[in-house]
């Protein structure tokens, strides 16, 4: 699938390594303030180039195509391109016929017969440029509703000091490896309310558009995994006449919002391209090993972030807009 989204619908296209890549955003409620200057800055958080990611030079500046008018949304499809700039296909002539280890070339081979093997095609990271376009779109919807979502590497390699965390990527970039960490995501101002019991609760929302993000290996929301090491007592979220005196629950109930706020972490596994030699094989079957060169990110956790800011983005406004299309509003709340 290459659409996300059921009344705020997002699909993207592209390559990494084709002239570029983009997103349609159709059901966009009309007269939102929109500019380049709104999607940019999301998108320089994600772009390549920096001290800790790839040296893959992408200006990465949005056009938007249409939907925008004056500033302001029409409500009809907001069409959003990227172009690739700095495409160097060549790095990857020595890959058209071996399975690179952690990469998706094995499975979409045996899915459709065919692959891009260069820097991945769709399964490429470089897709997500697109989504944090689209993402951009959703936040700006957001903003007029009071919501608003923060990220932030919390861990890498095991890792929680900040302080420590370029010291702990720059040592295995330089025996050529790579290395994992958690991001997490916060959204406050959300009303309560949102999403649906059952098969439509919010937090199954989140937890499968965050593992829509190729990195990511995991999700927890709120206690998450901890909550398996609580007890009821330690767990709950007790409640006086001001509202909740905890947040275990990470801002979601039964699947439904509870205007606390959402807080969602993300396990983001290491960068499977790296220069240490691996061993593999070919379309043949015959064994190989390979030491992977190209550009890529030592550590893919910084970058993850706005993407996943993206996509919580893109959960909640399809919440919201379809609670409203279906006569959902705050006036059922406790106090109202």
């Amino acid at each position: 699938m290459n659409t996300f989204g059921r009344i705020f619908r997002v699909t993207t296209f592209g390559e990494s390594h084709g002239p570029a890549i983009g997103a349609v955003v159709d059901g966009c409620p009309s007269s939102v303030p929109l500019s380049v200057a709104d999607i940019q800055p999301l998108l320089d958080r994600r772009k390549p180039g920096g001290p800790l990611s790839s040296p893959r030079a992408e200006a990465d500046e949005v056009e938007i195509l249409s939907g925008v008018f004056e500033g302001l949304t029409t409500g009809t499809p907001i069409a959003l391109l990227i172009r690739n700039r700095d495409v160097r296909s060549r790095d990857y002539d020595s890959l058209r016929d071996v399975f690179r280890p952690g990469h998706a070339d094995y499975s979409y081979l045996m899915k459709y017969g065919n692959r891009d093997h260069r820097g991945g095609g769709r399964s490429s990271g470089r897709e997500t440029a697109a989504r944090v376009a689209a993402g951009a779109v959703a936040l700006a919807v957001l903003r007029g509703e009071g919501i608003s979502i923060a990220g932030s590497v919390c861990e890498v390699h095991g890792i929680s000091d900040p302080e420590r965390f370029e010291d702990e990527v720059r040592t295995a970039q330089a025996r050529g490896d790579s290395v994992g960490g958690i991001a997490e995501v916060r959204a406050t101002g959300v009303p309560a309310g949102l999403g649906s019991p059952v098969f439509g609760k919010l937090d199954a929302a989140i937890a499968g558009a965050m593992m829509g993000i190729g990195a990511v290996k995991g999700v927890e929301i709120g206690e998450g995994f901890g909550a398996a090491s609580l007890s009821g007592s330690e767990n709950n979220d007790e409640m006086d006449a001001a509202g909740f005196l905890s947040n275990h629950a990470g801002g979601i109930l039964g699947g439904i919002s509870t205007g606390q706020e959402i807080v969602v972490r993300l396990a983001v596994k290491p960068t499977p391209s790296i220069a240490l030699p691996q061993r593999t094989v070919d379309i043949r079957g015959e064994e190989r090993e390979i030491a992977i060169g190209g550009r890529h990110d030592p550590c893919i956790a910084f970058r993850l972030v706005p993407v996943a800011e993206a996509m919580l983005a893109l959960v909640l406004v399809d919440a919201l807009l379809e609670g409203r299309a279906y006569g959902w509003s705050v006036a059922g709340q406790m106090g109202k």
